[in-house]
């Protein structure tokens, strides 16, 4: 079978939730290490500590949940660059973002044949941010 070439729709909306099960089990992973890491450190904090030690936290905290979104969305990326769905690598990626931010601008569009992908994909971003 080409690469490029349509799957049936139910294989395509298989393929697309096995991925959103995978980025779920990915995010609960990453989210609870996350968490677990916060926790930690919030229960040191008293009255008395500075507040650039607050802010520190807060800002690894959220920079590590934006870390994990890249990594879940690079997840969506890779396999659609190397089937050659789209080829380019940065416009994968790209569509991907669009997609799992719902955005959907549509600069990027996925081959015809393989467009159930996008909403599936939406669909993991708002399982995921929300």
């Amino acid at each position: 079978m080409d690469q490029l070439s349509p799957p049936d729709p139910l294989l395509e909306i298989a393929l697309g939730t096995l991925m959103v099960i995978a980025i779920i089990i990915v995010h609960g992973v990453g989210i609870r290490a996350i968490n677990q890491r916060f926790s930690k450190s919030w229960v040191r904090v008293t009255n008395v500590t500075p507040h650039w030690r607050i802010n520190l936290l807060l800002a690894f905290t959220i920079g590590s949940l934006a870390v994990l979104h890249f990594v879940e969305t690079f997840l969506w990326a890779a396999p659609i660059s190397l089937m050659g769905l789209i080829p380019s690598m940065r416009d994968s990626y790209y569509f991907v973002l669009e997609s799992y931010t719902t955005l959907g601008e549509g600069a990027v569009r996925l081959p015809d044949g393989w467009r159930l992908i996008g909403p599936i994909m939406a669909m993991s971003g708002l399982f995921t941010f929300g």
